[in-house]
């Protein structure tokens, strides 16, 4: 059965935009995993950790067959060929891919939470996944179209090429 599944893309470091870009290729080259639509990038402040540089996000819509926990190891593989470290919480990072939605699976393991605990609380995913779904629903929050109002206080600017 096919799901459709959101990620979120997010770099800070080592050219940002190239980053989400060869993400973006590597996350369609996945076997199983067909591309459906790609937002815009976004430039977004730091969330946890401030000393470091904004951050360009983005949110990609797929559709898969793979199993959440299958998927979440090809993001991670994506992650480390793109040189992610993980040296503390929120550090700058070359490369974040983070599995945001499911379709509607929910799911509380240590490895992986469905829906993303906290995406609906942060408006680099909410206003680009509003962007290329804007009916979505995040399970047990609400609509992203209302959830981004709740979000109005976070500078997030959608960026022009």
């Amino acid at each position: 059965m096919q799901a459709h599944v959101f990620i979120g893309l997010g770099s800070n470091l080592d050219d940002p935009r190239g980053q989400l870009r060869r993400a973006i290729d590597a996350i369609a080259a996945i076997r199983g995993v067909h591309l459906r639509a790609t937002s815009s990038f976004y430039a977004s402040a730091p969330v946890g950790y401030d000393d470091q540089p904004d951050f360009v996000n983005a949110v990609v819509e797929v559709v898969t067959e793979l199993p959440p926990a299958a998927l979440l190891e090809r993001l991670q593989q994506i992650e480390q060929t793109q040189g992610r470290q993980r040296s503390f919480r929120n550090a700058p990072r070359t490369l974040d891919l983070d599995l945001l939605l499911y379709g509607d699976h929910r799911q509380a393991d240590p490895d992986l939470t469905l829906p993303h605990p906290r995406c609906h609380q942060r408006a680099f995913v909410l206003l680009p996944l509003k962007e290329i779904a804007p009916d979505c629903v995040i399970p047990g929050k609400g609509a992203v179209a209302a959830l981004v109002v709740g979000c109005r206080d976070q500078a997030v600017a959608r960026m022009v090429d």
